[in-house]
């Protein structure tokens, strides 16, 4: 795992004083917008750790904390080769895992298959059957003539769905452009297997899990210190383990209270009903236009899918606003179509490394058709600045709630997603909110580290196809719904 580097950002040289005061004034009142200092970032926690435990309390709540029914880190000493599935919104991945003799070793042999955009709106029969093909063109290329024994098959499968067993979930809603009938409000793993069956191809479902689960497990799989799996990119989420005892919504199954089991927050729903985030005018537009008005409110503030819409309906606002202030009389057509720049945009901008700003010149003129003066560039910069940072202290929120509400003084995070990944400065603003939430001495050194993840959605669907057939051995049988199929795999 990689650590979060320099505690500050790098400055580039050149400031706001290049900037004319009546275009300054507004950049002030961005900064006022989008600032959100310690104070509000600690009422946020505060909120949030009441919304965590709602969600744990009854189905329903904003967050869903919905129960993975994995139950157990991975102690280091798994073993076994595993397939896993990735089913993304833009490619299908299959995975041969070999989890070796090596304490936290793993090899991995791994293909990519485009999802046909055709696919998205067919059948069902045609989906489950294209996953099949991946499957079997998988064990044609890397296991041709050899006699399979039954394969245990993590699948990971992004979308929303409710799980009261870890072989089994039932799609709640199609996200990423999918719109398939037949599946929503059912169980998908049955028709997999049924459609596995029938080729005789020989892979079993051992568990069905969420991409920020898979995070947890295999980036703890790998460092022990880890205690939490978080996604920052397209969508914002994290997943922990909790105890049964502090699950009042699963009290009726009587299992022992101390039973640890991983909890997927799916906590892009915090604060839906607006009582603490620091909502702009923009976010309200953002919220007001998107296909689910009122919903994934944290979300709406921090991933990746957003910032850039926030940049252009605050870039637009000025513009509309204050006639002839910014870009003179040129036509800003393309800047008035929404979703057209996301949060690798705004990367670039942050990423200018020259003191003329030429890179972000360069990039308004193509993207944007604009061409801006230094002072526009300066201001362009600021804004992206304020947007970045603001996303990065509110997305520590989360992983500051679950600290506080499991009372956890130090941990590990791992974390994937391309905002995490790939935007400039985000690791270090989130470090500096965490200090400032849970007062650390300035002495101190980051008692929560938010780290680089091992690959969740591979590595954790095997681990945790792995971890759910050792229960199966020891005969914890709580949360598995097809025994005897996982009697096979041992």
């Amino acid at each position: 795992m990689v650590g979060l580097g320099p505690k500050h950002p790098p400055s580039r040289k050149g400031s706001m004083h290049d900037v004319p005061q009546d275009l300054l004034q507004h950049v002030k009142e961005f900064e006022t917008v989008f600032t959100v200092d310690r104070a509000k970032l600690k009422s946020i926690v505060d909120r949030f750790i009441v919304e965590l435990e709602a969600g744990l309390a009854a189905d329903g709540a904003n967050i869903p904390m919905n129960v993975t029914w994995v139950m157990d880190f991975p102690d280091g000493n798994e073993q076994g080769t595993f397939l896993a599935l990735d089913m993304g919104g833009t490619n299908l991945r299959v995975c041969e895992i070999t989890l070796t003799k090596q304490k936290g070793g793993f090899d991995i042999t791994q293909s990519k298959y485009k999802m046909p955009e055709e696919l998205k709106t067919g059948t069902a029969d045609e989906l489950w059957n294209y996953i099949a093909d991946c499957l079997e063109q998988f064990l044609h290329t890397h296991h041709e003539g050899e006699n399979l024994h039954s394969l245990p098959l993590g699948f990971t499968f992004s979308y929303p769905a409710q799980q009261d067993y870890i072989d089994h979930g039932i799609l709640q809603r199609w996200t990423k452009g999918f719109d398939i009938d037949g599946v929503e409000g059912h169980d998908v793993v049955p028709p997999l297997e049924a459609v596995l069956k029938k080729r005789g191809l020989p892979i079993k479902v051992a568990a069905l899990i969420n991409d920020t689960t898979g995070t947890l497990i295999a980036s703890a799989y790998t460092d022990t210190a880890v205690k939490i799996g978080a996604i920052f990119g397209t969508g914002v989420n994290a997943a922990y383990m909790d105890n049964v005892g502090s699950i009042p919504k699963i009290a009726h199954l009587g299992l022992p209270a101390d039973m640890p089991i991983a909890i997927n927050c799916e906590y892009g729903a915090f604060d839906n009903e607006r009582k603490v985030l620091p909502f702009s005018k923009y976010d309200e537009i953002i919220d007001r236009d998107s296909p689910r008005p009122g919903q994934q409110a944290f979300e709406k503030m921090t991933a990746g899918l957003y910032l850039g819409e926030i940049f252009r309906l605050a870039l637009l606002d000025l513009h509309d606003s204050n006639p002839g202030l910014i870009f003179g009389k040129q036509d800003i057509s393309k800047l008035r179509k929404s979703y057209l720049l996301d949060a690798s945009f705004l990367a670039a901008i942050e990423e200018d490394p020259f003191e003329n700003l030429s890179e972000t010149a360069d990039l308004l003129e193509k993207e944007l058709g604009i061409c801006a003066t230094l002072a526009e560039l300066e201001m362009i910069r600021r804004l992206a600045e304020l947007i970045g940072t603001r996303a990065a202290r509110i997305s520590a929120c989360g992983i500051a709630a679950i600290c506080k509400k499991k009372q956890m003084q130090t941990c590990h995070v791992g974390a994937d997603g391309s905002v995490f990944t790939k935007y400039p400065h985000f690791k270090v603003r989130g470090a500096q909110a965490l200090r400032e939430i849970l007062d650390w001495a300035p002495q101190d050194k980051d008692k929560v580290e938010i780290l680089a993840a091992e690959d969740g959605s591979g590595v954790g669907a095997a681990l945790i196809a792995a971890l759910t057939l050792k229960r199966v051995k020891a005969g914890n049988l709580a949360g598995i719904r097809n025994v005897d199929t996982m009697n096979t795999l041992l």
